[in-house]
């Protein structure tokens, strides 16, 4: 299975980096993962520091959810990562981010994924 067959897998392995580094509380909600002590929502996005065909990963976020978070006053906690073998990964670099100060987002249709449309963010727009 290759690398991006196994986004998943690294996500998750990035959010629990994250909650420890950041002291977040891990919490599944369909528009955030996180939260911080005082209650605030986080979302966490990690991506490949690079792809295995060479091109540099991106952050993906679905508006209905962004929407949801701005109103909430919530935060991104963007993580890219570098992976190694066949489970593990390295982070990058990491950096919080308020939802409200994300740069400029171009809103594109998402297909059926999560019934919403989509925006792509480069790695060099969050770093």
């Amino acid at each position: 299975m290759n690398r991006s067959k196994r986004a998943n897998h690294f996500g998750t392995a990035c959010e629990k980096r994250m909650a420890k580094k950041r002291r977040f509380s891990l919490e599944r909600a369909s528009w955030h993962d996180a939260r911080f002590q005082n209650g605030t929502p986080v979302e966490i996005k990690s991506t490949m520091l690079e792809h295995s065909d060479g091109q540099p990963g991106n952050f993906k976020v679905y508006k209905a959810y962004h929407d949801t978070l701005r109103r909430h006053n919530g935060w991104y906690c963007f993580v890219v990562y570098r992976p190694h073998g066949r489970s593990g990964c390295t982070i990058v670099k990491d950096k919080m981010c308020k939802a409200s100060n994300l740069p400029l987002l171009t809103w594109h249709g998402g297909g059926d994924h999560r019934d919403t449309k989509q925006a792509k963010i480069s790695i060099d727009s969050i770093f």
